[in-house]
């Protein structure tokens, strides 16, 4: 079974719902003030309409969700809402898997594009890494693209 990026049910949305919050909440770690994240990180009605429209993907690592995406395709551009790993996991390389298999899950995708907090210092580095071009940013967010 392995390593496993899938488009998550209704069902995943609880445990998927507390991934996000650990995750977003270990953001302390690297420059947030307060434990907080994005809109709905930890609603669970969040996440069940997201799984409920599509735009809901899990990483599972042999059966088990250690990670979770929002993705919002709009033709030949596809916006990152959010990826999250549990912290347990972090530094395994699951982040570096989830971003490949969202690539090669939008074939036609001419354009990635995604933000996150100026002050996160671990996202930062980590989409910059991926290839991931700054192209705008304001007191809050640095915005990213990635052109095919």
């Amino acid at each position: 079974m392995g390593l496993e990026f899938l488009q998550a049910s209704t069902a995943d949305a609880l445990t998927i719902t507390g991934i996000s919050r650990r995750s977003f909440h270990s953001d302390v770690e690297v420059g947030s003030k307060e434990k907080t994240g994005p809109p709905g990180y930890m609603s669970v009605p969040y996440y069940t309409k997201m799984a409920g429209s599509g735009h809901l993907f899990k990483l599972s690592d042999n059966g088990l969700i250690v990670g979770g995406a929002v993705l919002f395709p709009d033709n030949e551009k596809l916006n990152i809402g959010r990826i999250f790993i549990d912290p347990e996991n972090h530094r395994k390389g699951y982040g570096v898997f989830i971003m490949q298999e969202i690539e090669a899950l939008y074939p036609s995708v001419k354009e990635f594009t995604l933000d996150t907090p100026v002050w996160n210092i671990r996202t930062n580095s980590f989409y910059t890494k991926l290839g991931y071009t700054e192209v705008k940013r304001d007191n809050d967010f640095v915005y990213y693209s990635k052109l095919r």
